[in-house]
């Protein structure tokens, strides 16, 4: 129970890694924010939340909107009282097109920044004020191996993590004299529905680079976010994880 009592703010909570995030949040005594686009998809996942002895609510949000992230706020002051905690998990991936850049739509390349990228930048200068307000916290941003391993179609999406790891860092400085820690975590492939369509031979080619040899799985991945937000990782602020079975080996 690291997060009795406490309020957790996920975007892109409604599937995936941000559903596994918001649950064990939830599980671990944190009222929970299901912040998420899908409406369908948000309900069910403060559903089974509330479902299961935790506090959630599902509140709808468009994190490519500044006005759409600021009444999310308002409404996690109106339904909790405040937010110590943020993970900006929101992005697009799943079903995502892939041109080189010099071929992609510019409203279409636009759009992947706009959610990606800022909208990090977007959630963080909305709910950060509010985590202030309560003597301070933690947020995580989700990047992406992706970031480290450009490639030459598609490129746009490991850019904008690599722009989301920069934001990191940079909101780490500002943030930190407020009692407010900003890390990142970067998943390697991880098996979600993002995943599900991917031919298997595709897959097998993936996991052939990995030294651990195998997909990641959601609670992999919400290990490290819990630790980032805890009070076990104090002093660690600035840094974006590779929870990624070793694809990135950097010094």
């Amino acid at each position: 129970m690291r997060f009795k009592n406490k309020v957790a703010v996920i975007t892109g909570a409604g599937q995936g890694i941000g559903e596994t995030y918001a649950k064990r949040l939830a599980a671990e005594g944190a009222s929970v924010i299901v912040a998420e686009i899908n409406a369908e998809q948000g309900e069910r996942v403060a559903s089974e939340i509330r479902a299961d002895g935790g506090t959630a609510q599902f509140v709808k949000v468009d994190v490519s909107d500044m006005d759409s992230c600021l009444e999310m706020a308002a409404e996690t002051k109106r339904l909790f009282g405040g937010a110590d905690y943020l993970v900006n998990n929101a992005a697009i991936f799943a079903g995502m097109v892939y041109k080189p850049l010099l071929e992609v739509d510019i409203d279409y390349y636009r759009k992947i920044m706009d959610v990606n990228f800022h909208g990090s930048f977007h959630a963080t200068r909305a709910i950060a004020p509010m985590i202030i307000e309560r003597g301070g916290g933690a947020i995580v941003n989700q990047s992406s191996t992706a970031a480290y391993a450009m490639t030459a179609n598609g490129p746009y999406y490991g850019i904008s993590k690599l722009a989301t790891n920069g934001l990191t860092m940079a909101f780490a400085a500002e943030l930190g004299p407020r009692n407010i820690r900003v890390n990142g975590v970067a998943p390697g492939p991880t098996m979600t529905e993002a995943l599900a369509g991917v031919d298997e031979s595709v897959l097998e080619r993936i996991v052939g680079q990995m030294p651990l040899g195998r997909l990641g799985t959601t609670e992999e991945m919400a290990d490290s976010v819990l630790y980032l937000l805890s009070d076990d990782a104090s002093f660690i602020t600035g840094q974006t994880i590779c929870v990624d079975g070793g694809m990135v080996r950097k010094p």
